[in-house]
Formats: C-alpha cells, sequence, structure tokens
C-alpha cells in the first residue's frame, strides 16, 4: 500500500536562458540615422521554494522529476528590454531542506508560512547596444547575450516540525498515546512498525491553549546506522523542542532501554542530547502503586547527570496522569 506521506524527493532543476540584448538604432521619419536603442534582454526564469503551512508532504513534487523554467525575452528597438522568463514556483510544507544532489551541501531551508527562497537562478540577461554608447563610440554594433540557465539536481527532505517529539521503541505506546490527547488516528496494531509515517497530532491544553506532538516511527537499535527504519525518520528529531522518550512498563529494564534509545539519538547527532527530555513509562494501569514505587526508585537511583530528567507513570488506555503529563510537557516548552 502506496502511503501518502513523502517526505524525500530528488528532482532537476533546468533554469531559464537569458534573453539576448538587442543591436537596434533610432530611426523614424524625422530621423534617418539616430542613435543606439537597443534594449536588454530579459532575465530567465527562477526555480523558487515557498513555504505553506497547509502541506506536510512532499507528495505533489514525488512524480514531477523534472523542473523547468521559461526562457527571457530578447530585447527590442526604442530600448524595450525583453520579458522576464516565467519563475516556477514549488509549494513545500515547513521544515523543508533543499540540498544539492552531488555534493549533499544545504542550499536553504524553509521554516516561515509565504518564505520565499531561489533554489536556482535563471541566466541574466543580455545587455542592448544602448548601454555600450560613449564618448568614444557612438554607434556600437554589438551587444551581449543572454546567460544561458543551469541545470541542477536537487534534493528536498522534510523534517517534520513539532513541539514534541515521542520517541521510543516499536509497540512502546507512541501512536496510542497520540490517539488519545489529539485527534490524530495513527495505525495502531500489536506488532511493531505499525507506524511507518511520522503522525502529526494538536494536543489541546488547558484555557484553549494547544501544541503540536509528533509520533514518529519507532526507533530499534542500531537505527543510526540505517537499521529498521533506521535514517529516514531520526532526522524528523531534529525539529522537535522536546522530547518525550516512550518505555513500556513491561520492559526488562526501563532505565537500559531509555540509555540505548538516548545513544541512537547521540550517534545519529549529538546536539539532539541537548533538547529538553521528559521519560514517560507507559501502560502503568498493568501494575499496583507498590511496584511502580519500587521502579521510581529504581529510576532516580540509576539517573545520574545530564541523565537525570523528569519521569512520569501514565496510561493511554485508562487515562491516568494524562494532565499531569500535559502539564509537564507544557511546561518544558515554556521553560
Amino acid at each position: 500500500m502506496e502511503t501518502s506521506f513523502v517526505d524525500y524527493v530528488k528532482i532537476c532543476c533546468r533554469t531559464g536562458k537569458g534573453g539576448a540584448g538587442s543591436v537596434h538604432f533610432h530611426r523614424d521619419k524625422f530621423t534617418a540615422m539616430g542613435g543606439p536603442d537597443g534594449g536588454n534582454g530579459g532575465r530567465g526564469g527562477h526555480i523558487i521554494l515557498r513555504g505553506n503551512k497547509q502541506l506536510w508532504t512532499l507528495i505533489h513534487l514525488k512524480y514531477r522529476k523534472h523542473v523547468i523554467a521559461d526562457g527571457g525575452e530578447n530585447g527590442s528597438s526604442a530600448n524595450s528590454s525583453g520579458k522576464q522568463g516565467h519563475d516556477e514556483v514549488l509549494e513545500v510544507p515547513l521544515g523543508t531542506i533543499a540540498r544539492d544532489a552531488e555534493t549533499g551541501e544545504q542550499v536553504c531551508e524553509i521554516t516561515e508560512d509565504g518564505q520565499e527562497v531561489v533554489l536556482l537562478p535563471g541566466g541574466r540577461g543580455g545587455l542592448g547596444n544602448a548601454n555600450f554608447k560613449s564618448s568614444t563610440m557612438q554607434s556600437p554594433q554589438f551587444a551581449q547575450p543572454g546567460e544561458p540557465g543551469l541545470m541542477q539536481w536537487k534534493i528536498l527532505e522534510l523534517k517534520v516540525l513539532a513541539d514534541v517529539g515521542l520517541v521510543g521503541f516499536p509497540n512502546a505506546g507512541k501512536s496510542t498515546l497520540l490517539s488519545v490527547v489529539s485527534a490524530a488516528k495513527p495505525e495502531i496494531a500489536n506488532y511493531p512498525f505499525t507506524t511507518l509515517v511520522p503522525n502529526l497530532g494538536i494536543v489541546r491544553y488547558r484555557d484553549y491553549k494547544s501544541f503540536v506532538m509528533a509520533d514518529i516511527p519507532g526507533i530499534i537499535e542500531g537505527a543510526h546506522e540505517g537499521r529498521g527504519l533506521g535514517l529516514r525518520f531520526l532526522r524528523h528529531i531534529e525539529r522537535n523542542s522536546t522530547l518525550l522518550f516512550l518505555v513500556s512498563c513491561d520492559s526488562p529494564d526501563i532505565f537500559s532501554e531509555y540509555k540505548v534509545l538516548l545513544n541512537e539519538l547521540k550517534e545519529f547527532n549529538p546536539e539532539l542530547l541537548e533538547k529538553k527530555r521528559i521519560l514517560g513509562i507507559s501502560k502503568s494501569d498493568l501494575m499496583d502503586d507498590e511496584l511502580e514505587e519500587e521502579m521510581r526508585k529504581d529510576l532516580n537511583k540509576r539517573m545520574k547527570g545530564k541523565n537525570r530528567v523528569p519521569v512520569i507513570f501514565f496510561s493511554s488506555a485508562s487515562q491516568k496522569n494524562l494532565q499531569q503529563l500535559k502539564d509537564m510537557l507544557w511546561e518544558q516548552l515554556n521553560a
């Protein structure tokens, strides 16, 4: 089954050629041999990226492998400049990064609605002969040709913009949590990798406030090396302000699982460890208060230094401590 979420496309961009400048001399019924009046050629069309907050995927560009802008028109008489080539504007979701396909170098980043960036410029139009007139050259017989357009392959990558990113192994309860605290309806089932694309949900908070939560597909050990869903979705975590690590209460070792998740993020991008973090123990309706207290004490004992983060036991099924979880997330987001 084909997904409607596309976060990576490779496109061939070809900008328009600049129009040629005109070689022309003024003539009318009163002037037999006037001065030069050749106009400039028009600029070739650019290829432009424009941010659109209504979009959340690059699927509209998936099958558009070639993007070609129009060439500029040639200059003409009476100092008339040629018309500029029509720009090709590609609307993209916020969080889109453009890279050069050959070098991998980042070209630009779109983070605001309506933001426009020239991905690849069109060729400049040539100057007409009127521009070359001087005291020593009264009748220039030449003009500039227009610059050729450019052709380059570009890569567009989408990194989901969200306030809170859910990080955890498959079946940690991320999709269930998102479905309970927001109107999002991710696919939920009792087997690994149910979630194959990031899901976004708007979480309503007290007094008509809200924040955006992203369910990132499950990480496995070795994800930074490309195992499982690997690098494909780790990059989405880079855009989240706060990370909510989810570990199921039936895990053999909650702290060790949390450390593995931390290590995967560190190996992918060490800067991710600078983000605010909360450790949520999901499915805690499956245990009694005594066992929960023992787990809490064990976690407090093993967490030291930078590894010490706020811990909360909650259940999406019974909605235990869900409001307290929202309070913690809101406090982190606004710290």
